[in-house]
């Protein structure tokens, strides 16, 4: 059966580190720890490529997140990978999905797909459609 978890996380944390800057992009790495509220609780650590072109409004970025904590009250952790892509055009774009088989505890089988929406003032929102 799927279920639907939504809610909010804050960014604790963010590192970044740029390895490539040459004209037209700059390539950079960040470590980003975040704390989930809603229907997923815990907190994550998250490894990010980033791409930031020479237009403000456009770039994308690609990563791996490790999320601990209870999902609709189950307890374990499981892995998310990211796809995002941003540009004055088309917007944002904000895709994760579950790992498969990267789950522990009751979240072992988790398996499922979702989004972030960032408002206007920088908050950030997702939805994970899920199986368990």
């Amino acid at each position: 059966m799927t279920e639907n978890a939504k809610g909010t996380f804050t960014i604790e944390g963010w590192d970044q580190e740029t390895f490539d800057d040459a004209e037209g992009a700059t390539l950079a790495r960040a470590t980003v720890s975040k704390t989930f509220t809603g229907d997923l609780v815990g907190t994550s650590r998250t490894r990010i490529l980033m791409c930031v072109t020479q237009v403000d409004s456009s770039a994308a970025y690609v990563g791996f997140e490790r999320f601990s904590g209870t999902v609709g009250g189950r307890a374990g952790t499981f892995v998310l990978h990211h796809s995002a892509t941003a540009d004055a055009a088309d917007g944002q774009t904000l895709y994760w999905a579950i790992v498969p088989d990267s789950g522990t505890g009751d979240l072992r089988t988790i398996r499922g797909t979702g989004q972030i929406v960032v408002d206007a003032g920088g908050g950030h929102a997702y939805t994970l459609e899920y199986t368990l």
